[in-house]
């Protein structure tokens, strides 16, 4: 597409199916992404000028936060994992060029910069997202794919730092623009979520799993299996939340995961040192009763809290398979109990709810204490008598800072984010399209699943493609 056809585009109601499709049903929330879509097409003109003449078109690409639904730490030791892709995105305008660079202008994270596409691309002592573009490149030629140079503006509504996959959401995103210019979209989806991976660990530093980049590649509801890391097994799930009257809340506990990378890479690392006294390379595979049977020598060799993040991952990894089972089954209470059961062994046993030695500040046992007793002001938690619970909530990512996840019945989500703001202190009201500054003045946020994993919006799109 031109300039000119994109904004007639994106001002015609053809397009309407496609940002239903990723963002939900609603004039607002169309007439809002439409408007979002217009500013970034203009933001390209004024950065990089018309486009005329071949490669001249313009392509829009969106790709997708996700959010961890069930499977907490448990990828980077072989092990299970159900996801779900969000509405919250990050969006390139791009046009193919010539020239043997990429260039980004990235309005979120006001960086502006220039990527050559070499031969035999190599770390550099550098942070921000032109390295992780590095080492995509570096990822392409290594796995013998075709690249190429565009030059593009971007802009992200995937809350950085808060364990919702900003980096991998921008990851999948440019490796999605790649495979469609230059290599017909024919690289499968986890070689893509691979060299994701492959760019924020050897690129970027962060020894992150492969959870990330397969829930935003994916699209949708997911069962991931990390048994083989290299060719990790997926499952859709075919579930809707919002068709069982619950919605999908997640609140923004403040903090951030940017300075907490020595925690974060604690859980592995300790989790594996457990394994490795074993006898093995990763957790998977081993049961509670091995974990056990060997606990006075585990606890002398790695250490107490090692043990307990390895009983976590083992416990949570049977969990997640009762998850998905309770979800085909449409056994809403039954997943509802396991995720909150999941909430609890990350707080108690994997301990990732606030950094070691915090004392003034943590956000999310906070959040969680003040959700909790919501649901007990309300008759959601369930009673002695074994009455069913009709709510759960869950510390989420990552961890030590960030985001928790609710499940709520719809009626109860406006109380909520009322409640919520009191308790918390916070004034005014968000909605979906909340740009990631504004999650200071709201920090109770709505999702709606998306479908999808990278789309690119084509001329008279209508649906998917």
């Amino acid at each position: 597409m031109t300039i000119t056809t994109a904004l007639r585009t994106l001002d015609s109601e053809g397009a309407d199916g496609y940002f239903a499709e990723l963002y939900g049903a609603g004039e607002e929330v169309i007439a809002e992404q439409k408007k979002r879509y217009a500013a970034l097409v203009e933001q390209f003109r004024r950065r990089f000028g018309d486009i005329h003449g071949d490669p001249g078109d313009i392509h829009i690409f969106s790709s997708p936060g996700r959010s961890e639904i069930g499977g907490n730490h448990t990828d980077h030791n072989h092990g299970k994992a159900l996801t779900a892709s969000v509405q919250l995105d990050a969006l390139g305008v791009i046009a193919a060029c010539e020239e043997s660079r990429i260039s980004i202008c990235d309005s979120t994270y006001h960086e502006d910069y220039a990527v050559a596409i070499t031969e035999y691309p190599e770390p550099e002592d550098k942070t921000g997202s032109s390295a992780l573009v590095r080492g995509i490149i570096a990822g392409f030629k290594n796995a013998g794919f075709a690249t190429g140079g565009f030059k593009g503006c971007f802009e992200s509504r995937v809350l950085p730092g808060s364990g919702m996959s900003s980096s991998a959401a921008f990851e999948m995103l440019i490796c999605g623009i790649l495979n469609a210019l230059y290599n017909n979209n024919a690289i499968p989806m986890e070689k893509l979520a691979a060299i994701g991976q492959y760019a924020e660990n050897v690129f970027w530093g962060k020894a992150s799993g492969l959870l990330d980049q397969m829930a935003c590649a994916a699209g949708g509801v997911a069962a991931l299996d990390f048994e083989h890391p290299a060719a990790p097994a997926l499952e859709r799930i075919p579930f809707d939340f919002e068709s069982l009257g619950y919605r999908l809340v997640i609140v923004n506990t403040g903090g951030s995961h940017a300075d907490l990378s020595a925690d974060y890479s604690s859980v592995p690392v300790e989790m594996k040192s457990v394994a490795s006294f074993l006898g093995k390379e990763a957790l998977r595979g081993l049961t509670v009763e091995e974990l056990t049977r060997r606990l006075p020598a585990l606890r002398r060799h790695c250490g107490d809290r090692a043990v307990l993040r390895a009983l976590h991952f083992v416990e949570e990894n049977r969990r997640v398979e009762e998850e998905i089972k309770a979800l085909k089954e449409n056994n809403f209470t039954a997943f509802l109990r396991l995720a909150q059961e999941s909430g609890d062994s990350s707080y108690r046993w994997l301990q990732n709810a606030a950094p070691p030695g915090a004392i003034h500040e943590q956000n999310i046992p906070i959040c969680l204490a003040m959700t909790e007793l919501f649901f007990r002001l309300h008759g959601l938690d369930g009673d002695a008598a074994g009455a069913a619970p009709r709510a759960a909530c869950r510390l989420h990512g990552g961890g030590f800072a960030g985001v928790i996840q609710v499940f709520l019945p719809k009626e109860c989500v406006d109380e909520y984010r009322a409640w919520m703001h009191r308790v918390l202190g916070f004034a005014g009201a968000g909605d979906a399209g909340q740009h990631p500054s504004e999650w200071r003045s709201d920090p109770v946020f709505v999702m709606s699943i998306r479908p999808c994993g990278v789309r690119e919006l084509r001329q008279k799109d209508k649906s998917a493609q």
